[in-house]
């Protein structure tokens, strides 16, 4: 066994399954790489919609026996629409399978291995684990704790605003930094935004100008459900999905005109605060989101940061001041102590265009 011959290809693999990124929840992204004598046969990423997986794709396309198959998650072991991909590799003729990480869904959680144990292949595993664990983020947290993976955006100037005191927001980031967030929101499967951002942008919310045609649901988290239908997000419902997410105060009304512009609405706990926020992710988490991108505003930012439900906090910093008459890019948090604010590690800083993005993770105390 040559492990940094096996690390090699499944960075490939890992890398493969990243373009199903956005397209494939509930489904984990996986990417699979067939080589024999040293030599890549076939490649194969999950595809639009889950289905078919990475192995199958990759079979499809050449002589496998004889091969090494490195896949970036446990072959599936169970019936489903299709065939368990370990029974699949199995009758193809490989002799050698190699996997970054157990599948934790019950219905794997191990048998995938076995199954191919059983039938003779050697199986090594844990091979590029950590960045197998990274690229599942999302599959791995809804399956854990029932609820997306969060990524939150802010776009804030130098001081820490995102609008003037009279509400203008349009542009405080450069043209390159807003393309880079339309290709984030690309590897989301789906966009978050308040209320409060609904009625003052009126987005759209949409993937543009990357020529790629799949889009994220469009999710907005009003509890009292008073945005009206005839804004981009109400007009495009029946194109590109839209959730909303709804107290049950909610007015009626509001439903009926929402159902009719062909939204969809999942009712939500709510308190004196708004909807709860571990509540709203499980119920999208029950819908199958595995990675959630919430673009503000600043109250349900703080809402979530207040909850310690941010798992990446993405900022754009753009060389603007606008000073205290602004409005935060967050909303109160209700500190007493610098101690309990919430911890993030900073993971990357690049520059982009005019501005400077810094991307940062969680930190457990």
């Amino acid at each position: 066994m040559n492990r940094e011959r096996d690390s090699h290809f499944m960075r490939q693999a890992i890398g493969l399954g990243a373009r199903g990124l956005g397209q494939v929840w509930p489904n984990p992204a996986v990417g699979c790489v067939l080589v024999r004598d040293g030599r890549v046969l076939a490649r194969g990423w999950t595809q639009p919609g889950g289905r078919p997986h990475a192995e199958a794709v990759a079979l499809a396309k050449c002589d496998a026996r004889g091969a090494t198959a490195y896949v970036s998650l446990e072959p599936c072991a169970h019936h489903g629409l299709t065939p368990p991909c370990a029974k699949t590799l199995v009758e193809s003729g490989v002799v050698r399978v190699v996997t970054a990480l157990t599948d934790p869904d019950p219905r794997v959680a191990g048998r995938g291995h076995a199954m191919l144990r059983a039938a003779g292949l050697d199986v090594v595993e844990n091979v590029e684990e950590q960045a197998a664990r990274a690229l599942n983020a999302g599959f791995l947290m809804r399956l854990a704790k029932g609820r997306p993976w969060v990524t939150l955006k802010l776009a804030l100037t130098l001081d820490g605003r995102i609008a003037t005191a009279t509400g203008e927001s349009r542009w405080i980031t450069c043209p390159e930094a807003r393309r880079m967030v339309h290709a984030l929101r690309a590897r989301h499967d789906a966009v978050l935004v308040g209320a409060g951002t609904a009625r003052a942008d009126d987005p759209d919310l949409r993937v543009r100008d990357l020529g790629i045609t799949h889009q994220p649901v469009r999710i907005v988290a009003a509890p009292r459900l008073d945005i009206e239908t005839q804004g981009r997000l109400g007009q495009s419902a029946r194109e590109v999905p839209v959730w909303l997410l709804h107290g049950p105060t909610a007015d009626e009304a509001s439903r009926k005109r929402w159902r009719g512009a062909g939204a969809e609405l999942l009712a939500c706990p709510a308190n004196s605060d708004g909807l709860v926020p571990d509540q709203m992710l499980q119920v999208l988490g029950q819908r199958g989101i595995t990675r959630l991108f919430c673009e503000g505003g600043g109250h349900l930012a703080a809402s979530l940061l207040r909850a310690a439900l941010v798992d990446e906090l993405i900022v754009f910093s753009a060389g603007k001041m606008i000073g205290s008459e602004g409005r935060a890019g967050l909303a109160q948090l209700g500190l007493s102590r610098l101690a309990d604010a919430p911890h993030f590690k900073l993971r990357a800083l690049q520059q982009v265009g005019a501005d400077i993005v810094h991307i940062w993770s969680r930190q457990t105390q």
